[in-house]
């Protein structure tokens, strides 16, 4: 399984990479990751390609990795493993994945994680579709990304929505706290729509708390603007195992974000901690949600309306109880364990 984005770094589709591996190498399935690393890899079947450089991608950063060292250490992994099939997260993002595709040693699966405005697409339409050709499956995780493949790639998609590992919830030691707590985890950058449970966080009272974990280009400018609220604890990057602990904790989870997502996993990680779920209202995430039966919905970038439904989150009233009874069973729907059986059975085509 090839990863282009570092996995030093945060980001929904590193976690699913290695999601899937786990849930892969527990079902006895020899997988092996090979992706940019800036540092130590995080499990010991990783094979780190190299430090990253980030790009700016689809309103955010890429953390990628497209430089000749990187993409011959990911030839020598190919060599001397000889893996029976490829599967490439973002198969045309520069670096290992579009690597892998342009040399095709053996067969390969795509899976499309991205919707919104992929520069690359636009600007190199006939190469593009021309290396997408080469994949032998090509799947996307949502309706969004496989409409935008569909419409700069051509050819046909199979949807497996992103998994969650449910069973890493089970027995986590919540994070302390003081009071009431809502909790934003991602970039800090526009697209993630920090700054709008930022603004709305002067409408709340004294006693609620907001732990802002992650970190990024915004990061420093809104210290500055919101350095004097103490009720504000900026956490920084989380490990997995903290975040688990902070999701378990939180009084609420907030999700604000902006546009340019194509599922919402993250969402499902709230589900499945039992925490309330106050989500911006994209399509994407209306899907997850199940229209508001499983998370509360705000319009995008309302932070008036996202403070009023985090006080009835805070609240816990019956029809917030109910939310969160729906979203434990909406994540156990998209357990990593189903979707790995999903990829076997896949990968059991691709080799004949």
């Amino acid at each position: 399984m090839i990863c282009p984005y570092s996995l030093a770094v945060w980001g929904g589709v590193q976690t699913q990479v290695l999601g899937l591996a786990r849930s892969l190498r527990s079902k006895g399935v020899d997988t092996q990751v090979l992706a940019p690393c800036d540092g130590p890899p995080p499990e010991p079947w990783v094979t780190p390609l190299g430090d990253s450089i980030p790009y700016a991608q689809n309103g955010s950063f890429a953390p990628l990795a497209p430089d000749p060292p990187a993409q011959l250490r990911l030839l020598g992994a190919i060599w001397d493993e000889r893996f029976d099939a490829l599967h490439l997260h973002e198969p045309l993002a520069p670096g290992p994945t579009l690597t892998a595709v342009v040399v095709k040693p053996v067969p390969l699966l795509g899976t499309f994680h991205a919707s919104g405005n992929i520069a690359v697409y636009r600007w190199a339409r006939f190469g593009v579709r021309k290396l997408a050709s080469r994949l032998d499956i090509r799947v996307a995780v949502s309706p969004d990304a496989a409409g935008m493949a569909r419409r700069h790639l051509g050819g046909n998609y199979e949807i497996l929505p992103n998994g969650i590992e449910t069973d890493r919830f089970a027995g986590v030691a919540p994070r302390p706290k003081a009071g009431p707590t809502v909790l934003f985890l991602g970039r800090h950058e526009p697209r993630k729509g920090l700054s709008v449970l930022l603004e709305a966080s002067r409408r709340m009272p004294p006693d609620v708390r907001f732990w802002i974990g992650g970190h990024g280009p915004e990061t420093e400018t809104l210290k500055l603007a919101h350095g004097h609220d103490d009720r504000i604890e900026w956490l920084g990057p989380l490990s997995e195992d903290d975040k688990l602990a902070a999701l378990t904790a939180a009084d609420a989870f907030c999700v604000p974000s902006l546009g340019g997502e194509s599922f919402g996993v993250v969402l499902l990680e709230g589900m499945a901690a039992c925490t309330p779920v106050v989500a911006s209202d994209l399509p994407a995430y209306r899907v997850v949600a199940e229209d508001g039966r499983a998370a509360s919905l705000f319009p995008t970038g309302d932070s008036e309306a996202l403070a009023k439904l985090l006080l009835a989150a805070l609240a816990g009233d019956e029809r917030i109880a109910n939310r969160v009874e729906v979203g434990l069973a909406r994540a156990e729907q998209f357990s990593m364990s189903r979707l790995a059986d999903q990829y076997i059975a896949r990968y059991q085509r691709l080799v004949g």
